[in-house]
């Protein structure tokens, strides 16, 4: 069963030096039929103005994902780390047993367009652990290219959690399949573009809820981004 979600389902906060979208219910949006799918528990496409950002704040037994699109990220936390985050870089940051961390954009002119991505731990009160790689374009041109995984596997970012992420991108005739376990969820973001899901169109900020499938095929993509997650039930 494949459930598409629109991007203007989404919740939406304006802040003004923050402009957010919430797939599921996080901070002031609260919707009781949309809460997360699977250990999926958010992902917010977040736009951050020049020279503003989320201050000094805590997290901790939740693995966050950071996906940039445009701009940079600054991010500062309490291990020590002090990274830019560019488009092409996921960067990890397990919270544990308790971390503190901000994120800015110190870019005087440009908006950093970032997907903000919590999953689910596994495992609680590890240490707190950070975890930041470059996925070049050729990796995700036509193909689903593993981003982040339990075991780090092909390269990828290693997340304390029963889940599995992919990025590609496609456009004209360049397809991709990927073989689901009916027993466990998927979900589908379309970061930018057009993009078919199993036979079903998706547009910029759409998603594809799926369950008791047992493949993913991508295809007729027109200069589409696209994030793949394979979760837990």
């Amino acid at each position: 069963m494949l459930t598409v979600r629109k991007s203007r389902d989404r919740g939406y906060a304006d802040h003004g030096w923050l402009k957010s979208f919430h797939r599921f219910s996080f901070a002031g949006y609260y919707d009781p039929q949309h809460m997360g799918w699977g250990n999926l528990r958010v992902i917010n496409e977040d736009r951050i103005a020049p020279g503003t950002g989320f201050g000094t704040h805590g997290h901790r037994d939740m693995e966050i994902i950071s996906y940039v699109l445009s701009g940079e990220l600054a991010h500062k936390d309490t291990l020590g780390n002090v990274k830019g985050i560019p488009p092409g870089d996921v960067q990890r940051m397990s919270a544990g047993t308790g971390v503190q961390h901000s994120e800015f954009n110190h870019a005087p002119n440009d908006t950093t367009h970032f997907l903000q991505i919590w999953i689910e731990p596994n495992v609680t009160g590890i240490a707190p652990g950070y975890e930041q790689k470059t996925f070049a374009e050729a990796e995700k041109r036509g193909q689903l290219r593993l981003v982040a995984s339990s075991d780090g596997a092909q390269g990828s970012v290693t997340i304390h959690a029963d889940a599995r992420l992919y990025a590609g991108l496609f456009d004209g005739s360049q397809t991709a399949e990927l073989k689901l376990d009916p027993q466990r969820k998927s979900y589908v973001h379309l970061v930018r573009g057009e993009l078919e899901v199993n036979g079903t169109a998706l547009t910029t900020g759409d998603a594809a809820l799926i369950e008791g499938e047992s493949l993913l095929r991508l295809a007729h993509g027109k200069d589409a981004e696209v994030l793949v997650f394979d979760l837990t039930a």
